[in-house]
């Protein structure tokens, strides 16, 4: 689903509330009926016909007919839709430019503020990948069967904001988060290449080092990045240093498969330098030592603030599980800009 904001200027706030009625019954009914959209929007019934075939005509919710009834569902169009006017109000996002980059579960676009500031648009999609794959194992959400692929890319929106907001603030080499809106995240634009573009380095040694000490500052802080590779890697074109992206997959030390994603982090790093830059060391970190190390450290716990900031370990759990099953349903990697 390509993003579209071609339309976004002409919805009138009738449509919108109809448009959000369809999201609120979407949380216990797989098809809104109409007789629903019109209860919750406080609009009178042949208003909201009316208003239900302008937004199917934009693609922003999809007519179903079933042996049962006939109703609505809301369209990743219209969720981004929803997203977008709530960045808007908040006077957070002005336009939308053009899509940087795609990956399994996201799309990248560049947006601006109302002073032509450019900015990250980072739309969650989990639905592409894992809502069909989290279908065949189990239901985690109860009622919310039809709100899956919503809830889901919610909550990868709401987790990587949680991570990066508090990275920022630790001084980590992340962008700055700036807003978050239902499934997506606006972040600053860094001027980098992604890690996986770049042929050679002047000093790949260095680099080596720089990006191995930045696992270990992670997991003294009590986190693990847990897809750190080169496609999550951007090197600043002015200075050459590196910045972290992408973190619905962060996990805490504290985890029971802690080490095993450590490691593959760490591997992932060595294999890349041994492929590319034909560089290998004996050096790299070991879990057990960095444990070690991060008793004697400091003592702070990023991975404890962040629970304690609201996003808990029930929603940890439930996109672990999402992520298992994405990668077990396909494997592509992400291409950023």
């Amino acid at each position: 689903m390509k993003l579209d904001a071609t339309d976004l200027r002409y919805i009138t706030s009738d449509e919108f509330r109809v448009l959000t009625a369809v999201e609120m019954g979407s949380k216990n009914h797989e098809v809104v009926p109409l007789s629903l959209i019109v209860q919750i929007s406080g609009l009178r019934n042949g208003g909201v016909n009316k208003l239900v075939g302008s937004l199917a005509k934009r693609n922003l919710i999809s007519k179903v007919q079933n042996a049962k009834y006939d109703g609505y569902r809301l369209t990743y169009g219209g969720y981004d839709y929803l997203a977008m006017r709530a960045l808007s109000k908040r006077d957070s996002m002005h336009s939308v430019g053009n899509q940087i980059g795609v990956g399994k579960e996201s799309d990248i676009y560049v947006v601006a503020d109302s002073e032509g500031n450019e900015m990250v648009l980072k739309l969650h999609r989990l639905g592409r990948v894992s809502f069909r794959a989290i279908k065949e194992k189990r239901d985690y959400l109860g009622k919310r069967k039809s709100a899956s692929w919503m809830y889901m890319s919610r909550l990868a929106a709401q987790k990587e904001w949680a991570f990066m907001k508090i990275l920022h603030e630790h001084d980590f080499p992340v962008p700055r988060p700036i807003d978050q809106a239902r499934h997506t995240l606006l972040m600053e634009f860094i001027d980098a290449y992604p890690l996986r573009q770049i042929s050679e380095v002047p000093h790949p040694g260095k680099l080596y080092s720089t990006l191995m000490d930045i696992i270990v500052r992670f997991a003294h802080a009590g986190l693990i990045h847990g897809d750190y590779n080169e496609f999550n890697i951007l090197i600043r074109r002015d200075s050459g240093e590196p910045v972290i992206i992408d973190f619905p997959q962060m996990v805490s030390t504290s985890h029971e498969n802690a080490e095993w994603y450590f490691n593959r982090d760490v591997e992932c790093i060595r294999t890349f330098f041994r492929r590319r830059f034909r560089y290998e060391s004996t050096l790299y970190p070991r879990f057990k030592k960095t444990m070690e190390e991060s008793s004697e450290g400091p003592g702070f716990q990023l991975d404890v603030m962040v629970e304690a900031s609201g996003f808990g370990r029930k929603e940890m759990k439930v996109l672990e599980e999402v992520s298992l099953c994405s990668k077990t349903a396909r494997a592509q990697p992400y291409i950023y800009f």
